[in-house]
């Protein structure tokens, strides 16, 4: 959803109906017609990206709006789940396919006890994702600090990491001592590192930023925000048919109510994070933090037994207090640049008279 929000604060309304039509697909070619798992999860990767090419096409092209190509999306997506599933549910999936959500990883130094642990595999995979982590930052601060930008005292930068470095072998430290690193922990993993690289290290990602800044200046710079805009939407469908594969195996069954209020949340989950609703801000660190954050209240308020009708209450001011502070601070931001350049030709008056 953030690439969508920063092409100039586009959103798409449709993801939870493609989650559940994924869903609908998967369970109707593994469960009903009995084919291999693995091949239905490619064939759903492959109509989740069918779906991307549908909406990319309207809205890029056509210059339908996003919200409204979306909006039709979600209504036809989700008609198209019932008429697969006929309104019923489908269940169970074979193990092979619940492995993609419900697994672990296996663990390659069976034999060996490493301090204890019941699955080595996960804590030498914290340590070395550490060990990375701590290279890759120490590489970044000498760069910086080579080009004579300012950088932090090595004292800090050192601490930091090795708070950074603790907290994350502490984590697979814990994951080893139950049953190890879940697979959906990796998927999630690798999508963040890799979105992560592409929106900060990518001529892509650059043109994104400048499409959400100034669209017409992007395009006058040489940015084919058409095709851009096109591949955000073919993009957001493919992350959205992963969604739909790991959350039909997490509850064992392909269901036609499935995905309801994901967009909802996902769209919170940018704006929290920081995202900026007129787009060419937020990062994806910041969505995580976001969803996060709603992650914490959703469980939260499960936990304390308040009702599903209080809990939407409560997540829509929290989403309506983060916009309104994005939103006052840009205002006292320009406020503030105005009067500096009053301030500053009022200077310039008076020094000429």
């Amino acid at each position: 959803m953030l690439l969508c929000i920063l092409t100039g604060g586009n959103i798409d309304l449709s993801v939870g109906s493609v989650v559940a039509l994924v869903g609908a697909c998967a369970g109707t070619f593994i469960i009903t017609w009995g084919w291999n798992p693995h091949l239905s999860i490619l064939l759903c990767l492959l109509i989740g990206i069918a779906i991307g090419v549908w909406q990319g096409f309207w809205i890029a092209y056509v210059k339908i709006p996003a919200f409204i190509a979306t909006l039709a999306g979600m209504l036809v997506f989700r008609g198209l789940t019932l008429i697969i599933l006929r309104g019923l549910t489908l269940a169970p999936f074979p193990q092979e396919y619940l492995a993609y959500s419900t697994g672990f990883i296996p663990d390659l130094f069976k034999g060996i006890n490493l301090f204890g642990v019941r699955n080595t595999t996960s804590l030498v995979l914290g340590v070395l994702i550490a060990l990375i982590f701590s290279l890759f930052e120490i590489n970044s601060y000498r760069s910086r600090k080579k080009k004579g930008y300012i950088v932090e005292s090595p004292y800090i930068l050192g601490f930091k990491l090795v708070i950074i470095a603790a907290a994350i072998i502490w984590l697979f430290y814990t994951l080893a001592n139950y049953r190890g690193v879940p697979m959906v922990f990796i998927t999630l993993g690798i999508i963040l590192i890799v979105y992560s690289y592409l929106t900060s290290s990518t001529v892509i990602g650059r043109h994104l930023y400048a499409m959400g800044g100034n669209e017409k200046a992007a395009r006058l710079s040489g940015v084919k925000t058409d095709r851009l805009l096109f591949l955000v939407y073919v993009n957001m469908a493919f992350l959205a048919s992963i969604a739909g594969i790991v959350f039909s195996a997490r509850l064992n069954s392909a269901s036609p109510q499935a995905g309801q209020s994901f967009e909802m949340d996902a769209i919170a989950a940018c704006f929290i994070g920081g995202a900026s609703t007129t787009g060419g801000i937020g990062t994806v660190g910041g969505t995580l933090v976001g969803a996060l954050i709603m992650g914490i209240l959703n469980n939260g308020m499960s936990i304390m037994g308040i009702s599903s009708n209080v809990q939407q209450v409560v997540k829509g001011l929290v989403l309506l207090a983060a916009v309104a502070f994005d939103v006052i601070s840009k205002k006292n931001l320009k406020f503030t640049f105005i009067s500096k350049l009053r301030r500053k030709r009022r200077e310039e008056v008076d020094l000429v008279a």
